[in-house]
């Protein structure tokens, strides 16, 4: 990577932005000053990278000529923090590298995450809470807000389905690994004889849609209205408030009656029709990349096994870049990091490859 004239071009941006942010006219436009303030923001922060790097290097290049001086007290001093200074740079040049990279405007995006119970019944309906719980945890980490959108509990106490919508800063970014088949092994508490069952819980995330983002035209929509089921009260049981919305052209049907009102309902409804259809678009774009980098970020296909979680040997396994840690009950308390750093770096290593092409 030519380094210098791509943050050349960064500090060239940066000025125009700074011009822009300066003009009142700009928060005219809420939308626009938003994805401006963002653009800035992630410069800002490249530029100051670029100078961290810059002072470790500076640094480490004295090191090495103390390292040659005729004082041995300071050449051991010296001598120690080189191998410090030289983990430090590299750590930072790879997220320079991942910063200098063309932008995905997605990675801003706010999302929507589908969990399922697939295979094993009962266990993997408990399995899809424990996976929800983690999602939240990991969004109350990171200081993202996370919203119960739609759910559809099971007879044990987990859930055949359930809908998050997350709310933060480069959410997406950071949660689009998760699409696929997480698999679970583990003992059920109903096994008499110990047996390890393996079960499955498919996730979807989809980055959520504006309005400018999908149009939905009104004679591609049949909009339904009728009596919620399940628990809640008289209230869901007496009025006509879930709201069911199909798209013709797609065939994809989006059912919601968590809210009290039909309007809600009806609200949320159609914005996760929206996100669907938008994450059917970029997935369409995406076939443009390597095999390998669609199967990193994830295509949202329900078939694909991406991770297991083994609970006997405490285990959690990352099947895409074969990547193995014992520490399970970290990851079900939102631990994703460690997960999530690794498949960005193997992304990153892809999109790299893909520019050099």
């Amino acid at each position: 990577m030519d380094y210098p004239s791509l943050i050349d071009r960064r500090r060239r941006r940066f000025a125009e932005l700074e011009d822009a942010i300066a003009d009142p006219a700009l928060f005219s436009d809420p939308k626009q000053a938003t994805a401006l303030l963002r653009e800035h923001r992630r410069i800002r922060e490249t530029l100051e990278l670029w100078e961290r790097i810059g002072a470790d290097q500076r640094q480490l290049d004295d090191n090495q000529q103390l390292v040659k001086s005729g004082d041995p007290e300071l050449a051991a001093m010296a001598l120690e923090e080189i191998p410090i200074l030289e983990a430090r740079i590299a750590a930072q040049t790879s997220q320079l590298q991942y910063a200098l990279l063309p932008a995905d405007p997605s990675e801003e995006r706010n999302v929507l995450i589908e969990i399922r119970a697939g295979a094993g019944g009962d266990e993997a309906s408990l399995f899809a809470a424990e996976l929800m719980r983690a999602y939240q945890r990991y969004a109350d980490l990171r200081g993202w807000q996370c919203e119960h959108l739609e759910s559809s509990p099971s007879e044990v106490g987990g859930f055949k389905e359930v809908i998050l919508r997350v709310t933060g800063d480069e959410v997406f970014r950071h949660l689009k690994y998760e699409s696929g088949v997480h698999r679970v092994q583990r003992v059920p508490q109903t096994e008499t004889q110990g047996r390890i069952h393996t079960s499955t819980v498919t996730v979807a995330v989809l980055p959520e849609a504006d309005e400018i983002d999908i149009d939905l035209r009104p004679e591609d929509l049949r909009i339904e209205v009728c009596r919620a089921g399940g628990a809640g009260g008289q209230h869901v049981n007496r009025t006509e408030s879930a709201v069911q919305v199909f798209h013709l052209p797609t065939g994809i049907m989006v059912r919601c009656e968590e809210g009290r009102s039909q309007i809600k309902n009806r609200e949320t409804a159609l914005g996760i029709l929206r996100s669907k259809l938008y994450e059917r678009s970029l997935r369409e774009q995406q076939e443009a990349s390597s095999s390998r980098r669609r199967a990193l970020i994830g295509s949202g296909d329900r078939s694909e096994k991406i991770r297991t979680y083994n609970f006997p040997q405490s285990r959690v396994t990352e099947h895409r870049i074969g990547l193995t840690t014992h520490d399970l009950a970290g990851v079900m308390d939102g631990g994703f990091t460690l997960l999530t750093t690794a498949l960005q770096q193997a992304e990153m290593a892809e999109r790299l490859a893909e520019a050099s092409a």
